[in-house]
């Protein structure tokens, strides 16, 4: 057995997500595993190089996971012959220039969604990697979730026969700040820094829609600023400047119909903090971050509406657990490890900048809906 090594300068680990479910819980576990297994019987282990703004932050993580390298300078990691992935976790409006950058610079690219503010934006990225010859990625962790992950199994299986509609319910309640503190970062709430959660949702909501479900042909979205203030994290109130709820509803290949609501202003009483449920001519489903219950059509009940009356049907008792068929690892690392392999053997990737391009202009349309208060055509990527 050989051991190969890739450097991966990770850029953006000093926030929540860069930190927690790409450093911790992807490349040091599997840095600290020996490696992720080549089909010839090698390992290639990550070596990470920490990239931030904030030395004190570095320094501390480099100490804690026991990472060697750190600098607050992106050109300098750039210019390192020895880096081989760039790896990009930054604010949302900062990743385009760096993704830029990194291309430019002949290192092979992994990133966050979304991958640009815009889709012109992030489909000139996708553009300039293919022509530059080099390997890149966009994580898209949703699809790994064992919830999805089993709901696939059912789609792939024909259980449902025609799929018909979507019912997705997304969120959770974000404190303001004012006497518990916030959940989630500041900068969430501020358009100017890249936040919002039609940016920060909906890409999630394209490839998941259109791996499982079918192409997004039309679309139409509202958006709200519920909570007009907030509390920072240095507990001065700042100005909402940016959508904390969407509603929507698109139109898919097949003609079926999608309903997402997304959140950061409800109050969850759900199962999980996001809910599938998959209606079919012979069965339904109800998938979230890790179970997925079924129901097929010879168990379902034959209610009659009666309000004046309590009702006598256990609705929820009537659906099946859907089992798990394979043993399901955190999301992040899993396509973290696909992606390593990606870079040492070629191994398939499907998950591209073009994929992230798509994200941002299913965005773009949303947008342009809320703004005009009408439905949207999606266009082909290309156009």
């Amino acid at each position: 057995m050989t051991v190969h090594t890739v450097t991966v300068a990770m850029n953006g680990v000093t926030g929540r997500m860069g930190r927690n479910q790409h450093l911790e819980r992807s490349i040091i576990p599997i840095r600290d595993e020996g490696g992720v297994l080549l089909p010839n019987g090698d390992r290639i282990v990550p070596v990470p190089v920490l990239v931030g703004r904030n030395e004190d932050k570095l320094r501390d993580l480099a100490e804690t996971y026991e990472v060697e390298r750190w600098t607050t300078s992106l050109d300098e990691v750039l210019g390192d012959p020895t880096v081989d992935v760039y790896f990009d976790a930054q604010l949302t409006n900062l990743r385009a220039a760096a993704v830029r950058k990194a291309i430019t610079a002949g290192k092979a690219v992994y990133c966050e969604k979304p991958l640009a503010e815009d889709g012109a934006t992030a489909l000139d990225l996708a553009r300039l990697a293919q022509e530059a010859g080099i390997k890149h990625g966009i994580v898209q962790d949703k699809l790994f979730l064992p919830g999805l992950r089993k709901l696939r199994r059912l789609i792939d299986s024909g259980f449902f026969g025609r799929i018909l509609s979507v019912q997705a319910d997304f969120g959770y309640w974000v404190f303001e700040g004012h006497i518990e503190p916030a959940q989630r970062p500041s900068w969430n709430y501020r358009k100017e820094d890249g936040g919002g959660i039609i940016l920060d949702m909906f890409p999630h909501w394209q490839y998941v829609l259109e791996n499982l479900f079918g192409t997004i042909r039309s679309l139409s979205a509202h958006a709200v600023t519920h909570i007009p203030e907030r509390i920072d994290e240095h507990g001065q109130p700042y100005t909402a400047t940016a959508d904390d709820a969407a509603y929507a509803t698109f139109e898919l290949d097949g003609g079926v119909i999608v309903q997402i609501n997304s959140s950061w202003v409800t109050r969850v009483h759900r199962e999980e903090l996001v809910i599938f449920q998959v209606d079919g001519t012979n069965g339904s489903a109800r998938a979230g971050l890790r179970n997925c219950v079924q129901q097929h059509r010879s168990a379902t009940p034959r209610p009659v509406w009666n309000p004046d009356i309590d009702n006598e049907i256990d609705f929820a008792g009537g659906w099946l657990d859907v089992p798990a068929a394979e043993t399901y690892e955190n999301g992040f690392k899993e396509q973290w490890a696909d992606f390593l392999r990606h870079i040492a053997v070629d191994a398939p990737f499907p998950w591209t900048l073009s994929s992230g391009a798509r994200g941002s202009q299913i965005v773009d349309c949303a947008f342009e809906s809320w703004r005009e208060r009408r439905w949207v055509d999606v266009p082909d990527l290309s156009t």
